[in-house]
């Protein structure tokens, strides 16, 4: 395969997997051979093991970092705070994309960023949809509420008012009431259903003007 036929191929293309170079009679081994060369020679960027997109002069579509997530390791949706950070509940910028995953606690350090992916049972895979991130591009991102209950029961002390008042939520009334008790009861557990209760207070609070803690 020429380079020419790649860009061909992967240009309109966020993201590419080394198995889609494999259509019709491509030879394997020489397919891997040539992704050796183009990566060394900077045209291919590889991401992870079959995970590529091509360079920035030849890629005519720049990916997501949410859908570079998703790509990286599934299954994974992404939340905490690069959930909240886009849904303008917390307004620091997020440095780290972050997301859950039912895999192993790890990270990815990659030429758009790094990518930290924390663990999650099964049972607690929930509460997250498929949303356009950029043109042509979707990616699995918590629902609002269950990126706030996730980042809760993933950190110390999380049902802390401490901690819940150091977020510097913004934006609380376009939180779901009705989803974060569903998400909170279908967790079932007493951190996280404090803090849902603790968030209620403070999305009444701040629509009274009141001390919710």
């Amino acid at each position: 395969m020429k380079y020419s036929e790649l860009i061909e191929m992967t240009a309109r293309l966020p993201l590419f997997r080394g198995s889609l170079l494999l259509a019709g009679d491509q030879d394997p081994a020489d397919i891997r051979r040539q992704l050796s060369r183009w990566k060394a020679s900077g045209k291919v960027i590889q991401l992870r093991r079959n995970l590529y997109t091509l360079a920035a002069p030849y890629r005519s579509v720049e990916p997501h970092p949410f859908l570079i997530a998703n790509e990286l390791l599934g299954p994974s949706y992404v939340s905490l705070e690069s959930a909240l950070a886009y849904y303008g509940l917390i307004p620091e910028a997020v440095p780290v994309t972050t997301s859950v995953t039912t895999g192993r606690t790890c990270s990815f350090d990659t030429p758009f960023g790094r990518f930290a992916f924390r663990h999650v049972t099964s049972s607690a895979f929930f509460g997250y949809h498929r949303i356009p991130v950029a043109a042509g591009q979707d990616a699995l991102v918590a629902r609002a509420p269950k990126a706030l209950l996730d980042l809760v029961y993933l950190t110390a002390k999380g049902d802390c008012p401490d901690f819940l008042e150091a977020l510097r939520l913004e934006d609380l009334e376009s939180l779901s009431t009705i989803e974060l008790f569903e998400f909170a009861n279908r967790w079932g557990k007493g951190k996280v259903m404090r803090a849902a209760e603790r968030l209620i207070a403070m999305m009444e609070s701040q629509d009274s003007g009141g001390d919710w803690s």
